[in-house]
């Protein structure tokens, strides 16, 4: 059966979802902040729109009356969500076909758990004003979903690579880092999963949370290694974590040490592409991947 998709926020991780729906034969709406990204949309076959957070216009708001699956992947601003904000009125009214919404949240709304496992049923204590935003955005789709009787699968993702964003790139770059603080671990998804966890979940109409993530929490500095392994370059120096430089934003990443489980997201049917870094590196550095240009 044939779905139609409207993205708000057709970049990164929407954007080779897109491919994949696209690929099967279903209509793509996505938006994207600039008329100067429309040729990079429509060549995988995006149909473009502006939404810049302001108003989506005339042809977003005409298009929703035709949309049978709704992506969410833009981030909340300082305002809350940009999408409930500007098009939640039309998305209320206007969309009579719509049967499922798929929101693209983070694990970061678990918060810190002192390197404990979490799962969808796990208390959420975030800390950092972008994890919070997050969760309250998720509340807000979820009335929204349960006031127009519209199925509502909440995605929370880990730290998300691929093509064009990972260990390799930031190697090659001389950005690489090996930061070391005892116990620390971090989730990741690779782009490819995020992408397969969505039509899964949009295929089932799935309604709830499910964390998307791999099956290996791990210390950063042994990604970079590992990559660095691969290549055959020299890993940079391990830096202890209280004598490094680094942003507000990078340290306060730290502040947050949890193991995700995606137990959830297996018992639904998803087998992941890339279980591990290890695969996944593996498979890029094979396969010439690991630099190739994507939507941004």
């Amino acid at each position: 059966m044939k779905r139609t998709f409207f993205i708000f926020g057709a970049g990164y991780s929407a954007g080779v979802f897109a491919r994949k729906a696209i690929a099967a034969g279903h209509r793509v709406i996505g938006t994207t902040r600039s008329a100067a990204k429309f040729s990079e949309l429509a060549a995988i076959g995006i149909e473009p729109l502006v939404f810049d957070g302001g108003m989506l216009g005339e042809d977003g708001a005409g298009a929703l009356g035709e949309i049978s699956h709704l992506v969410v992947s833009a981030a909340p601003d300082e305002a809350g969500d940009p999408v409930l904000r500007t098009a939640g009125g039309a998305i209320r009214a206007q969309m009579p076909s719509l049967r499922w919404i798929g929101y693209l949240s983070t694990v970061g709304v678990y918060g810190d758990h002192d390197g404990d496992w979490v799962d969808e049923a796990s208390d959420c204590w975030p800390v950092s004003k972008r994890s919070i935003a997050r969760l309250e955005a998720e509340d807000a789709w979820r009335a929204l979903a349960a006031q127009i009787g519209t199925s509502l699968a909440i995605l929370r993702l880990s730290g998300i690579y691929g093509p064009g964003r990972n260990a390799f790139v930031n190697l090659e770059d001389g950005k690489a880092r090996r930061i070391v603080k005892p116990g620390q671990v971090f989730n990741r998804i690779h782009v490819d999963d995020i992408a397969g966890a969505l039509t899964l979940l949009a295929e089932r109409e799935a309604d709830g949370i499910f964390n998307v993530t791999d099956d290996e929490p791990a210390p950063p500095q042994d990604v970079v290694a590992h990559a660095a392994g691969i290549m055959g370059a020299d890993a940079p120096p391990e830096v202890p974590f209280d004598a490094a430089e680094m942003t507000p934003m990078a340290r306060s990443f730290y502040g947050e040490n949890k193991r995700v489980s995606n137990a959830k997201l297996k018992a639904a049917g998803y087998s992941f592409r890339f279980p591990t870094y290890r695969h996944a590196l593996g498979a890029m550095w094979r396969d010439h991947t690991w630099r190739r240009a994507s939507l941004r």
